[in-house]
């Protein structure tokens, strides 16, 4: 099968899917039949709390869901030696059925329930000791979400030299990539005061944010005196993120993703064109399971492709950040549901971008890693050449892949900061950082949240994370199924059919038990082999307590959903 093909097929089921399934989840969910305004405004404080135009949310929901999942994801799948067939069949399903489920009903969920986090909805529809076992176990993944992502922004960012002390290659990339970034964040904030404080109409706005974004691009590329080392990098988006993560979204959050977003639409659309113009054979990449793979297909598969089909990191922007800027009920459906599928999409064109990577066999260095797999892919098909015309698109490219990341940073660490708030509030009593007493008031307090959150976040980010990070896929998707049980608590508890998360639930559920309880015992033998550092010791702890927490939480959720059933009856 060639690539336009591929493409073809998959935006018209992925289209059919918005169409039809999601119509028929708003129906049996009532999306839009209640008269209350949403809690962006019913809540509003300018804060955190801000109703946003569905364009501008999409760009902030959009970008930061997306990260580098669709991107990394389908890369490692292939290098798996999964079939394209099969990582398309599970994008496609998985992107339809249960990631568009799991995000736009974290999303409705948690419009219902005043903007607060699943772990709050736990707490209502479960219990107290639910909600606190969640939220220790979803911050901690955050953690381990801003340890990454830092990273992977401030390595983006930071520059090399070779032997006689001039910038390599790779070195004005990333200085170019750390300009236009930081142009990014001063364009916003201008834009934020324009629309948000002077009343500029926002087509204006958008305009004139375009036109900035392309002079940004301009003079990042060929204006770069910044040139700082990985490390220091990682102390300066520590220390942005700590700002960017109690400022208003007004000023920074909703503007600079909105913004974004075009360069993030820009990709999509010059990954589709690159499609058209080189038309890639698939064949270049085994159809099923490569002959002889070992990696068993269930359940590395489906905790490889995460975001382009199911993740549990979007429950908690849905429900983190997107609820409390909804501005209409019934713009769930477009931010949440379109906005996994579109992801679904890019997931498909990287494997398209990757098949084209591995026709040069490997062989290329300029296609090592997936950052290099994914740029000089669409790059190469636009340019075989690989001239001038590929430098820059693939310098453009890198940019959108930082951008993705430092978007999902900036979000990780606010919800972060709300999930260590949450830890020590009782929400079924009404407690608030506002009106707690003694050590709550001090811990629920959102500069100190947000203090610990960015210190655990970029010290683990410089002192191995990635020991533990292989257990990130299989936490991500304990999330995912976590969610899909307190999304079916709650439309359940109001009379809600609820089926429909059954299926999702149960199989995220048992993808995570079995990739947990592999990854558990490959550990184990590591240290009984001798010479382990800290990490597979980490990792099989971690393991451990993941598997109890999965199983416990399971329990509480099946005796909730069908235990009212039974009662009911």
């Amino acid at each position: 099968m060639t690539g336009i093909t591929l493409l073809l097929i998959g935006i018209a089921v992925l289209v059919c899917g918005y169409i039809l399934y999601g119509r028929w989840l708003c129906k049996q969910w009532g999306v839009g039949e209640s008269t209350e305004a949403t809690p962006a405004h019913t809540l509003r404080d300018d804060v955190d709390y801000v109703p946003a135009p569905a364009p501008v949310l999409m760009g902030h929901h959009f970008s930061s869901i997306a990260g580098a999942g669709p991107i990394t994801g389908p890369i490692s799948a292939a290098a798996a030696g999964f079939g394209w067939l099969a990582c398309v069949l599970w994008i496609l399903i998985g992107g339809i059925f249960f990631g568009g489920v799991h995000d736009f009903g974290a999303l409705f969920a948690s419009v219902r329930h005043g903007g607060k986090s699943i772990g709050e909805i736990i707490s209502a529809n479960m219990s107290l000791r639910a909600k606190r076992l969640f939220v220790i176990f979803a911050y901690l993944t955050l953690v381990l979400v801003v340890a990454a992502f830092a990273s992977i922004v401030a390595g983006t960012f930071g520059v090399t030299y070779d032997e006689s002390g001039a910038l390599t290659a790779a070195g004005v990339a990333n200085a170019q990539v750390a300009m236009v970034s930081l142009l990014f964040i001063v364009m916003a904030i201008i834009f934020g005061f324009a629309v948000y404080r002077k009343g500029v109409k926002m087509s204006i706005a958008s305009i004139i944010g375009v036109i900035g974004i392309a002079v940004c691009i301009a003079i990042g590329l060929n204006f770069y005196p910044i040139q700082l080392t990985t490390k220091t990098w990682m102390w300066l988006v520590g220390l942005y993120i700590m700002i960017a993560s109690v400022a208003p979204v007004w000023i920074l959050l909703q503007p600079r993703d909105y913004l974004s977003s075009f360069l993030l639409y820009a990709m999509l659309a010059l990954a589709a064109i690159s499609v058209f113009m080189g038309n890639p054979s698939m064949e270049t990449l085994p159809l099923l399971n490569k002959a002889g793979n070992t990696t068993p297909v269930f359940p590395v598969l489906f905790t490889t492709i995460a975001c382009g089909a199911i993740s549990g990191f979007h429950s908690l922007v849905g429900s983190g950040t997107t609820s409390k800027q909804l501005d209409k009920e019934k713009d769930a459906k477009p931010i949440a549901y379109g906005g996994m599928l579109i992801e679904c999409a890019l997931a498909i064109m990287t494997l398209i971008a990757v098949a084209h990577a591995y026709s040069f066999n490997g062989t290329d260095l300029a296609f090592s890693g997936a950052t290099a797999i994914f740029g000089g892919g669409i790059a190469s098909m636009i340019d075989p050449s690989r001239g001038t015309v590929y430098s820059v698109l693939y310098t453009l490219l890198v940019l959108t892949y930082s951008t993705f990341c430092l978007t999902s940073l900036d979000t990780a660490t606010r919800m972060g900061r709300f999930m260590f708030q949450e830890l020590w509030l009782d929400g079924t009593k009404g407690e608030t950082p506002q009106n707690v007493t003694g050590y709550k008031k001090i811990l629920a307090n959102p500069y100190v949240a947000t203090l610990i959150t960015v210190v655990l976040g970029i010290a683990l980010g410089m002192n191995g994370y990635a020991k533990i990070w292989a257990i990130f896929g299989s936490a991500n998707q304990l999330l995912a199924a976590l969610a899909l049980l307190a999304i079916a608590a709650w439309l359940g508890n109001i009379g809600k059919k609820n089926a429909m998360c059954w299926i999702p639930m149960f199989f995220m559920l048992a993808v995570t038990l079995f990739s947990l309880g592999i990854n558990t015992k490959n550990q184990f033998a590591a240290i009984a082999a001798g010479g382990a550092d800290w990490g597979p010791w980490a990792q099989a702890i971690l393991g451990i307590l993941l598997i109890v927490l999965a199983i416990v939480l399971a329990i509480e959720g099946v005796i909730t959903i069908f235990g009212k059933k039974k009662a009911a009856k």
